[in-house]
């Protein structure tokens, strides 16, 4: 095992787990299971392995500690939350280096993810108060009522390896805000991001048991079952594929949870002959590269018009040519590994496909030779909707272009794909902007832009994308339920 890195706050640096405010060394298992970097396949961390009798011992912390949070005003529990956040980017330094050794990407890249995730708190340390609710004019004038909105009760969130920090807050942050009580359940490849959180959120004032930590890597399916299935938990949020995501969702058929599911994209990224190249390939590369390829809103299906597509190509291939790849601590690395291995079998599997099938290769098309999981940025033309890249989330540095002549072909094109996360529009044709991103088949459109989150915004999809949104006061609402007050007042 590799030696703890040096941090200014050794601290953060947790390898335990954390149910009812203690941190465990060991689980109900007693197994464990290893953290790598996925830079030079290096363990950094070992975790105790936790089973289905840790996550019912974490669910009834929770329990326990929301018959208390639940009462405690929104103003106070949104002043824990800023002052979560605060802590966040005072140990920003800390948490990106944690970051950057298990997922792998640029530590410049996960500085700006702990800014990312901390703006998802500060939100919701306002949106806290603001849950408001409704006087509704009755049918019968002796009576009065109301509608208020209730925290739904203890929660499980289940959050992805690509943003380990930002995934934890947008989920965690809304429950504990709304005054829920939380379960949560890092992936195994990134779970020291989401500890350091945690121990912050302690230090916040997030009381004992509000804020569980269930760590796994190896027993995933009985864990998932078991949050799925334990009755105290009244809701389930989950960040994933869609395969997952329906597994769970029939698994919590029988407890009736409330469901968030944040599902699969397959972003179509839209290029048309009137915009201005420069800027358009300015916004693809940030819609295409960052986590080196690896979020669900990545440009998957990027459609050029004809007109401009070797223009396209050509600055493109410009811009893939000047990045560097390697250890997200290099000097200068924009590209970093892939988080899994196995990312880079796909990436190949993708590439080899689209080749054999008639694209063409302008750069990059193979994995990088050495340790760790890195794969060439890659630029590919010449795609068709035959393509194995058409269908499924590439999830590399690889881009993909497809030519189209006119915008109700490439609509038709963008919208045939089962899911519908987000997409991206690029045109000075203000008119074609409403147009286009009315017509598209997603719950999020970028406009000349590669960026489409944020914390006062609404992020999440439509079809197999799943349902539920993230973000804003919509983020804080999913974790709500309504309730019908009708009060009745007798004559004098």
């Amino acid at each position: 095992m590799s030696s703890t890195p040096t941090l200014r706050d050794p601290s953060l640096f947790i390898t335990k787990g954390y149910i009812n405010g203690e941190w465990l060394n060991t689980s109900s298992t007693n197994e464990t299971f290893d953290v790598t970097n996925p830079a030079n396949g290096t363990v950094i961390a070992r975790l105790p392995e936790m089973g289905a009798r840790d996550v019912s011992s974490a669910s009834q912390a929770a329990e326990s500690a929301f018959n208390s949070w639940r009462d405690v005003s929104p103003k106070q529990r949104g002043k824990i939350v800023r002052k979560w956040a605060d802590l966040m980017l005072a140990n920003a330094e800390d948490l990106g280096t944690i970051l950057t050794l298990e997922n792998g990407k640029p530590y410049a890249e996960a500085r700006g993810e702990i800014a990312f995730a901390a703006g998802y708190l500060e939100f919701y340390a306002g949106e806290a108060e603001r849950q408001y609710g409704d006087i509704i004019p009755a049918a019968n004038m002796r009576n009065r009522q109301f509608a208020i909105r209730q925290p739904v009760g203890p929660v499980a969130c289940l959050v992805p390896w690509n943003f380990p920090a930002a995934m934890v807050t947008r989920k965690a942050g809304a429950a504990i805000a709304a005054g829920c009580t939380v379960v949560l359940k890092p992936a195994g490849e990134t779970p020291l991001t989401a500890l350091a959180l945690a121990y912050l959120g302690e230090q916040a004032g997030i009381p004992r048991g509000a804020l569980n930590v269930v760590t796994s890597l190896g027993r995933l399916q009985e864990v998932g079952l078991a949050l799925c299935e334990d009755p105290i938990l009244r809701k389930l949020s989950f960040t994933g594929s869609t395969g997952v995501g329906k597994l769970l969702m029939r698994q919590c058929a029988n407890s009736l949870k409330k469901l968030s599911m944040e599902l699969g994209g397959n972003s179509p990224f839209i290029i048309f002959d009137d915009c201005d190249v420069n800027a358009a390939v300015e916004a693809l590369m940030g819609a295409k590269v960052r986590n080196s390829g690896q979020t669900c809103v990545c440009a998957n299906r990027i459609y050029v018009q004809r007109g401009i597509g070797e223009k396209v190509a050509q600055a493109l291939v410009a811009q893939f040519q000047a990045l560097k790849t390697g250890d997200g601590f290099g000097e200068g690395v924009v590209v970093g590994p892939l988080t899994i291995a196995r990312g880079v079998t796909k990436a190949q599997t993708h590439v080899e496909d689209a080749l054999g099938k008639g694209a063409k290769l302008l750069h990059g098309g193979k994995p990088i030779e050495g340790p760790g999981n890195f794969f060439e940025p890659t630029v590919l033309t010449d795609m068709t909707d035959q393509m194995l890249s058409h269908d499924e989330e590439i999830f590399a540095p690889v881009a993909a272009l497809y030519p189209f002549d006119t915008e109700a072909e490439v609509i038709a094109l963008a919208n045939k794909s089962d899911v519908g996360l987000g997409s991206y529009i690029c045109t000075r044709d203000s008119a074609r902007m409403w147009r286009v991103a009315e017509k598209l088949d997603t719950g999020m459109v970028g406009v000349n832009t590669g960026v489409i989150a944020g914390g006062e915004l609404p992020f999440g999809g439509v079809k197999h994308s799943g349902f539920g949104t993230e973000g804003g006061r919509w983020g804080v609402e999913e974790f709500t339920v309504t309730k019908a007050i009708i009060l009745a007042v007798p004559d004098a």
